[in-house]
This record gives structure tokens, C-alpha cells and sequence, in this order.
């Protein structure tokens, strides 16, 4: 009688068990779906292209001929949303190349003249005069190297950083 009752009650154990497992594996299954079917989001669960964006503006060289990127360290917080307003006032052409930072964003567009890019960008040249805005949301932190590739213009100082902090 005493074996009955405690083979009873194994079963019953084993039962609640593997439906505690089943559950689990269910919720897990479900929380999973969600996660993909969403939209990107940032930590604080917003959608990153809706957020507020944060202005910067950022001059390739200057009207005096100067080869440097004004500011030329620039620093961005992940998750943020920023439109880099990028501006020539130069008599030549220049390049904002900074294909690591670019790599470590998710770009939602660049516009440019009457123009509108979508999808990845590495890299926006300004004819002179020209004006070109980049909205982004830095993702990935680290240092970045910035660089205008035209010839010369790297090794005249046309260089600097760009951070990404947590």
C-alpha cells in the first residue's frame, strides 16, 4: 500500500514537472517572436527613428583654404538619434570618410541637394559650397578614424575622431 501511494506521487511530480517545462519552453518561444517582429529599439524601448534628433554641425575646411574638419573630434552617445550637418565653404571639394563609425551606425538617410539617400553610407563627398545632412543613431561604442580622402589632404591634417560612448 505504502509503495502504491509513493508511485502515486511520483507520477503526480513528474507530471507537474513536464508541464512546468512545457510552459517555459512556451514563454520562451513567445518572448522570442516578439523581439523579432518589433522595431528597432533603443535600451529605453523607443523607436530609434522616432526619437528626438540632436543637431551637430561640422564644417570641411574653411574659406581661407584651412584643410581640417571643424570641429574635428566629434563625440555621440549609442542609442542616440543625431543629424550631422555636414558643410563645405571651401573653393574644393572635400570627403567625410569614416567607414568604421558608419559601419557602427544604423543610418535612417542623408539628404543632399534635392536628393535623399537610404542604406548604408561609408562615405559623402562635398562639392564646394555644398551642405549634405546625415540622420543617424550610433550603435556600436568605440573610437572612430575620420579622414578626407582626397589626395593630399589626409597628410595635410584633414583628419579626426569620432567617439561613440555607451
Amino acid at each position: 500500500m505504502m509503495t502504491k501511494t509513493v508511485c502515486l506521487q511520483l507520477k503526480q511530480h513528474y507530471r507537474n514537472h513536464r508541464m512546468q517545462r512545457s510552459i517555459e519552453v512556451i514563454l520562451a518561444i513567445i518572448l522570442c517572436g516578439c523581439a523579432i517582429l518589433l522595431p528597432a529599439r533603443n535600451a529605453f524601448g523607443s523607436d530609434l527613428s522616432r526619437q528626438p534628433v540632436t543637431e551637430v554641425n561640422v564644417s570641411l575646411g574653411s574659406e581661407t583654404g584651412e584643410l581640417k574638419f571643424f570641429p574635428n573630434n566629434l563625440e555621440f552617445e549609442s542609442g542616440k538619434r543625431y543629424k550631422l550637418i555636414l558643410k563645405n565653404p571651401s573653393q574644393q571639394k572635400h570627403y567625410f570618410t569614416a567607414k568604421s563609425f558608419a559601419d557602427a551606425s544604423w543610418t535612417q538617410k542623408v539628404d543632399a541637394g534635392n536628393v535623399e539617400i537610404k542604406g548604408a553610407i561609408h562615405e559623402l563627398e562635398l562639392r564646394s559650397g555644398s551642405k549634405a545632412e546625415w540622420v543617424f543613431v550610433p550603435l556600436k561604442s568605440g573610437t572612430y578614424n575620420l579622414r578626407c580622402t582626397v589626395a593630399g589632404h589626409t597628410e595635410a591634417g584633414m583628419v579626426g575622431k569620432i567617439a561613440i560612448a555607451p
